[in-house]
């Protein structure tokens, strides 16, 4: 065996292994999209399901050698960049998510059990 047929054996085997990854990788956000739990968990997974699409682009121009597939990749990276921010522009414009929910209700708690405590500690300098 020569060296370059060790490097092309080498090469398709890293190719494999690299594309069980990324779809390992894709599978993984997938869930994270679905699971949740909040808007800016599901944003941050379809950015990595972006870069997870440009992985199997990039290694599919190694793969077969052909250079456009660099151009698309690169596109996509600038295309998936500006959705990102559009997402992120979407949710400060919603004002709430979930996580805001439920820190405000237990603001409102905390007031309300504050004001009572407050009351009762008045009346009782009242009093005396």
């Amino acid at each position: 065996m020569t060296h370059s047929d060790f490097a092309k054996i080498f090469l398709d085997v890293c190719l494999d292994i690299s594309l069980v990854l990324l779809g390992f990788a894709f599978f993984l956000t997938i869930g994270r999209i679905i699971r949740g739990p909040t808007l800016p968990d599901r944003v941050l997974g379809l950015d990595m399901l972006t870069s997870v699409a440009i992985g199997f682009i990039a290694v599919i121009a190694i793969d077969t050698g052909n250079t456009l597939y660099v151009d698309i990749a690169i596109a996509l990276g600038l295309v998936g960049f500006l959705a990102t921010v559009a997402f992120a522009r979407f949710i400060l414009a919603r004002g709430k998510t979930a996580d805001d929910d439920e820190k405000q209700d237990l603001r409102k708690f905390d007031d309300k059990r504050h004001e009572r405590d407050g009351d009762a500690a008045a009346e009782a300098g009242a009093g005396r």
